[in-house]
């Protein structure tokens, strides 16, 4: 069990400190001091520590989640399904997938801090920009959830973005690559399953496959390589979790590097049928 595992089981009590401690003692059904720190003998925490890190990563995101599917005024089934399968995915269960619920649903409160839990994570993070990209993709995924992007909801996401320091522009980007991984990834999953779908538009594949490199059909060779090779080391689940990223989410980032690498050798099979 990783240790973000072993202190929702109790094994620890620590505090994280402002709303982002606030938010998860809540959600643990503790009452900590402003600033109390306690740990086994072994155990040292500093500001800026891979384990505070990880901790404010776990508390930000599911309570994000929440608030995000509360944004149009309803919470969908496919919204509560897919922080179920996020949870699944990541295998937690017991206090630990309690907590994760309690995030997701005081995220959904007419009270909850948004902006101050975002300051926090972004000064938590010390601006990791690949652990901020993974904290948005799941975001924007939550807000597709049940096929549309309500226009409230992208006025959320537009904020978050900005209280995080993400760019329009990348917003935008980033809107592109998760569309197109969902789209290409749910292709791919079909076809190796063998379910019925109607016949499939290559073309759209490839193209899907491009966006989710990041990339348009014009793209050199060199362009494409350099493009995976990028995406793949900022994906890499070894490096995201000694930025701080929560053992429990590895097998997501593993997930989202098989989808990269088979984006990539789509990219690179239509490439080699052309020659």
């Amino acid at each position: 069990m990783s240790w973000l595992g072993k202190f929702l089981g109790g094994a620890f009590g620590f505090m994280l400190g402002g709303p982002l401690g606030g938010v998860l003692g809540v959600s643990l059904g503790h009452q900590f001091d402003i600033g109390m720190i306690r740990l086994d003998a072994h155990e040292t925490l500093r500001p800026g520590d891979q384990h505070r890190v990880q901790m404010a990563f776990f508390t930000a995101t599911f309570s994000v989640m929440g608030h995000i599917a509360k944004a149009d005024g309803r919470v969908s089934p496919e919204e509560i399904s897919l922080a179920n399968r996020i949870m699944d995915q990541m295998s937690i269960s017991g206090e630990m997938r309690t907590t994760a619920v309690n995030l997701f649903q005081q995220g959904k409160s007419a009270d909850f801090p948004l902006d101050d839990v975002l300051a926090q994570f972004y000064q938590e993070c010390h601006r990791r920009t690949d652990l901020i990209r993974m904290f948005l993709e799941i975001q924007m995924q939550e807000a597709l959830a049940d096929g549309s992007l309500d226009s409230k909801e992208e006025k959320l996401l537009l904020h978050i973005c900005g209280q995080l320091r993400v760019s329009h522009f990348d917003y935008e980007r980033l809107k592109i690559r998760v569309l197109a991984q969902q789209r290409f990834y749910n292709r791919n999953y079909q076809h190796s399953n063998h379910q019925y779908q109607p016949p499939r538009r290559e073309q759209s594949s490839l193209q899907d496959a491009y966006e989710v490199l990041g990339l348009t059909q014009s793209a050199s060779e060199e362009e494409v390589k350099k493009a995976y090779r990028r995406l793949m080391s900022q994906n890499h689940p070894d490096k995201l979790v000694a930025k701080g990223l929560p053992e429990e989410m590895m097998k997501l980032a593993k997930e989202k590097t098989q989808k990269i690498t088979k984006a990539y050798e789509t990219v690179q099979q239509a490439r080699k049928n052309d020659r």
